[in-house]
């Protein structure tokens, strides 16, 4: 019998595998607008003016090393993609950023912190990696401190014609093949369209939030509806 894997080990084992590639392929297939998106998400944290923040999910750390530009926060990066991890870490040690960022090999289900330990919690690109997405949540609301901010950047399906026909076009046909092309990795780029797909957007998303402890959930729809923040706090 073949051995059956988990979402978890299969997203791992992906991520490390097109680690060298993911930063090019992310700002080629996305035309650079996912850099945008980051600093949206870091403009609406910094008003908050957190001193302590965990990046969760945080892959090669853009988003880490894009809060530095606007912030002297402390940033603690998990991911549990080894690969992801070792690339972040070179980018923070050409960058000088050592003294502000740190990155620790982690489960996001199972954040290695202890309960009101930051001030803010953000995530690019990565709850929808979450096997259990409750968990994922529920595990940065035990780690924020009380009335600490979660900050979530997450490709959503924009709602309206012309936009959505394009959008689903482009992820379900273009994307798979540039990245399968590039990467060398058949399962990645299609089980992006996949898990978008299947990703709770929108107010479904929010009610996740407001289910795993956070108040004043917001969200805001970015580029005719392709990402969205979503923001709340812990009560």
């Amino acid at each position: 019998m073949a051995k059956v894997t988990s979402k978890k080990e299969n997203v791992r084992s992906m991520f490390n595998s097109i680690a060298k590639r993911y930063d090019f392929l992310n700002h080629l297939l996305s035309m650079g607008i996912d850099r945008l998106w980051r600093k949206r998400l870091v403009k609406m944290l910094v008003e908050h003016n957190p001193e302590t923040v965990l990046d969760v999910a945080t892959g090669t750390a853009d988003l880490a090393i894009a809060v530095t530009k606007y912030s002297k926060a402390k940033i603690t990066g998990i991911d549990i993609a080894e690969e992801m991890v070792n690339i972040g870490r070179m980018k923070i040690a050409s960058l000088n950023l050592n003294q502000q960022i740190e990155l620790k090999v982690a489960d996001s289900e199972n954040i290695p912190f202890s309960d009101n330990a930051f001030d803010a919690a953000i995530v690019a690109f990565g709850v929808r990696n979450f096997e259990t997405l409750n968990k994922g949540l529920s595990e940065m609301n035990r780690v924020l401190k009380s009335g600490g901010m979660i900050a979530v950047l997450e490709f959503s399906r924009p709602r309206h014609f012309p936009v959505r026909n394009l959008y689903m076009f482009y992820f379900r046909y273009i994307l798979p093949s540039l990245g399968r092309m590039i990467s060398g990795d058949k399962s990645a780029y299609t089980y992006l369209p996949d898990s978008v797909k299947q990703f709770p957007d929108g107010s479904d998303f929010l009610q996740h939030l407001i289910e795993t402890g956070f108040i004043r959930t917001t969200e805001k729809r970015l580029s005719f509806g392709i990402a969205t923040i979503y923001t709340g706090f812990k009560a």
